[in-house]
């Protein structure tokens, strides 16, 4: 997929997510729909779409939230791995190589590549980290990112 075909894909993803999850009150539920929406979109090069929540107990820790893929890691504390880097610094991060990043946490070892993009809510604090894995190495580039980021600047926005 060409870089503009795949603008247009997320464009059409983030419509989809938005239409179906109009006017629904549960963050799980948003959740849930965009990661099921971007895994169909984007499988298999999306090995694992999920999220990762702040934990409103424990708010310097992610704990794992809906997702689609193999097992997740259950928590990871902010500044660890590649979420926690997201989390502790609240900018997107991409990664082409997860094996070569500093503090990599690998919950499952058949990721190679990464980006992990915060999610706000609605009072501008940090809820969450969507996190998507792919086995191919550099698999995420500045289109993933535009993207990505589009769709989660809406997610918990309403």
């Amino acid at each position: 997929m060409n870089p503009q075909e795949k603008a247009s894909r997320y464009d059409e993803v983030r419509k989809e997510i938005a239409s179906v999850i109009a006017g629904e009150s549960s963050r799980t539920a948003r959740l849930a729909t965009a990661a099921c929406l971007l895994a169909q979109a984007f499988g298999p090069r999306f090995f694992w779409t999920g999220f990762y929540e702040v934990d409103p107990g424990k708010p310097d820790e992610l704990v794992v939230g809906p997702y689609q893929g193999t097992l997740g890691c259950l928590r990871i504390p902010f500044g660890k791995g590649v979420c926690g880097a997201a989390a502790a610094s609240r900018q997107t991060q991409l990664v082409e190589d997860v094996h070569a990043f500093p503090g990599h946490i690998a919950c499952d070892s058949r990721s190679n590549s990464e980006i992990v993009v915060p999610v706000f809510g609605a009072d501008g604090q940090l809820a969450a980290v969507l996190d998507v894995d792919s086995t191919e190495y550099a698999a995420f580039d500045e289109t993933d990112r535009a993207g990505l980021e589009a769709i989660c600047a809406e997610l918990l926005k309403n």
